[in-house]
């Protein structure tokens, strides 16, 4: 009996040691696990719990400025207000609505639809202007927020719309240097926070606090304002002469890529980038909306238009992408006779051809089954390598094309970045079309030979021309030129793609020996200028379908033509009437060279030419 009582004893103090045990190991776990939360995780917790009883409301940052290249600003920010109702805080609903209907311009029905709903936060609207603002703050409703917010602001309305782009309600960028550079010019958004009790009111003994936005860094860009204006009215002046469909200008510096001037007109005014240029009134509001509307409103307002509605708005956004669309980039076309100066690049590096050589022109030329006539029907007989670009005759061209054939004429398509985008800084550009290379045969190869039945960009033609004369460096197109903190003001220099040789320095230098005579007794004649040398080439193509006579007149011209230092290009889109490049297009370039050339230093020389 006895033995069993010390086995009975022994046993229970097994397992008072075994649950001692084993309250210590839980005693320990929980210790470390609130230790664990206490301590380690006490900044993550602390954190968690301040949301818990804190509202916050965010605070756009102003976006980066974008300058030219003189200090001039192209974007800027105004100073607006954004609007929202917290559900929870409101105490009238009716005297909310009533306020808010007298100072917002919207629908009474919006606004009661939003201040009646049951959310953390709902926006009323964007970009109230700041006296308005004030005033709807003055009224001290409970539950309505007005916070301080920036709308961007363009402050030449219209001049390089294409080129500068927009931002959408989010100040987000949308198109042109605006999307190209958003990480550049967005900031860090501040915001406003507020302490509330469990149900979302806020307390009125806790200050709000608040964490400043921080602006975005500005962008300094190579465009020179001046001669923007220069470029714009000129466009704008051709074009209403000769009643064209769109004349584009570009103007740059065949050194280094830098672009002075970009114009696509007709343009249309930055600040209210959803009014139809062509309609003389404005658009329908819905589509700004639809554009920047989210998710959920964009789902009940195709809900809406299930009518058949949304026809009309997507015909008004189709306007709206072509009116914004950037003709220079996106866009392309058959160069005619300005590409007659790759043909002679190539055929020069080749060994095809020389100085020495002559050719001649009956008027035409028949190819396999075509006859390819010149512009000149009776012919240009006899002429020289020099001649024959001066007079920009085709049958001389089909047969210096001829001679550098098909693989010598894609090498250097190849090596001047024909069938490349030349990586320029703006979003949106489009690529070359052209044949295969298997695919040329005699009658494609004479056709190519004088700039036709092969398109381009004319962003990255300009690119190619601008190596050949240049010394034959490639060169990157583009726009941005440093990032400047908008703080601090320190810059850093943007990098782009390094200049290297394409063809020799010595056939550079022949094709600003001809060109310039293209200028002085040839078919660009009209670009002259007494006491400068000028280099260029006319081009005069006809649109597809073939004929339709519709024809795109262009003309590319440069100086000094020793040395170039800027080069503008200029196509004039279905002109009216006179159409040839070389009487319509050239004195365009003469007119922008009148204004600039002067203003970028660029002196006379003693003797002409």
């Amino acid at each position: 009996m006895q033995d069993d009582r010390v086995k009975v004893y022994s046993y229970n103090r097994r397992r008072i040691k075994y649950i001692f045990v084993m309250v210590c190991i839980a005693a320990t776990v929980i210790i470390g696990r609130l230790a664990y939360i206490m301590v380690l995780k006490a900044k993550y917790y602390s954190e968690r719990a301040d949301n818990l009883h804190e509202r916050e409301r965010s605070i756009k940052a102003p976006r980066g400025r974008i300058y030219d290249r003189n200090g001039n600003i192209l974007a800027d920010n105004r100073a607006v207000c954004s609007v929202s109702v917290i559900h929870s805080q409101i105490e009238d609903e009716e005297a909310v609505i009533d306020l808010l209907e007298k100072y917002l311009d919207k629908s009474p029905e919006e606004i009661r639809k939003k201040v009646t709903k049951v959310s953390s936060r709902e926006i009323i609207a964007v970009n109230v202007s700041e006296e308005t603002g004030d005033m709807i703050r003055a009224a001290a409703l409970p539950g309505i927020k007005v916070d301080e917010d920036y709308k961007r602001n363009y402050p030449y309305d219209e001049l390089a719309s294409k080129m500068l782009g927009f931002t959408g309600a989010d100040n987000q960028g949308i198109l042109g240097l605006e999307v190209s550079y958003d990480s550049v010019l967005t900031g860090v958004p501040g915001s406003i926070n507020a302490v509330t009790d469990a149900r979302g009111i806020e307390l009125a003994e806790y200050a709000e606090t608040r964490n400043d936005p921080i602006p975005g860094d500005d962008l300094v860009t190579t465009i020179d304002i001046n001669i923007q204006k220069y470029a714009t009215q000129a466009a704008y002046k051709v074009m209403t002469e000769k009643n064209a469909n769109r004349v584009c200008v570009l103007v740059m510096n065949p050194q280094n890529g830098e672009i002075y001037a970009m114009v696509d007109a007709p343009e249309y005014n930055l600040n209210k980038p959803f009014e139809l240029i062509n309609d003389g009134k404005k658009s329908a509001e819905s589509i700004e909306n639809g554009i920047e509307k989210d998710t959920d409103a964009r789902k009940e307002e195709a809900n809406d238009q299930a009518s058949g509605n949304i026809h009309t708005v997507m015909s008004q956004m189709d306007k709206l992408n072509n009116m914004w669309r950037n003709y220079l980039i996106s866009d392309t076309y058959e160069p005619g006779s300005t590409a007659k100066m790759i043909t002679l690049t190539a055929a020069l590096e080749t060994g095809a051809v020389d100085k020495s050589n002559s050719f001649y022109c009956p008027g035409y030329r028949i190819v396999e089954d075509r006859r390819i006539r010149c512009s000149k029907t009776t012919g240009h007989g006899s002429q020289t390598l020099e001649q024959a670009l001066m007079n920009s005759c085709n049958p001389a061209f089909m047969d210096i094309g001829e001679r550098t054939g098909v693989d010598g004429l894609y090498e250097y398509y190849h090596k001047l970045g024909l069938f490349d985008r030349c990586g320029i800084d703006l979003p949106g550009e489009a690529n070359s079309i052209m044949h295969k290379k298997e695919n040329v045969g005699p009658v494609e190869l004479a056709t190519m030979s004088f700039g036709q039945s092969f398109q381009v960009t004319p962003i990255q033609f300009m690119s190619a021309v601008a190596s050949v004369i240049n010394g034959g460096y490639s060169i990157t197109p583009h726009i941005g030129q440093k990032v400047m903190d908008s703080e601090t003001g320190e810059t850093s220099v943007l990098g782009f793609e390094e200049k290297k040789q394409v063809i020799s320095e010595n056939t550079s230098l022949q094709m600003r020996e001809m060109l310039e005579k293209v200028v002085a007794e040839g078919g660009g004649s009209k670009c002259a200028i007494e006491g400068y040398r000028i280099g260029g080439k006319t081009a005069t193509s006809e649109k597809l379908p073939r004929g339709t006579g519709r024809y795109i007149s262009s003309f590319i011209g440069f100086a000094p033509a020793d040395n170039p230092v800027v080069m503008a290009a200029v196509l004039i889109d279905e002109p009216e009437g006179t159409y040839y490049g070389g009487t319509i297009a050239a004195p365009v370039v003469r007119d922008i060279f009148l204004n600039i050339l002067p203003y970028l230093g660029i002196d006379k020389v003693s003797n002409e030419y």
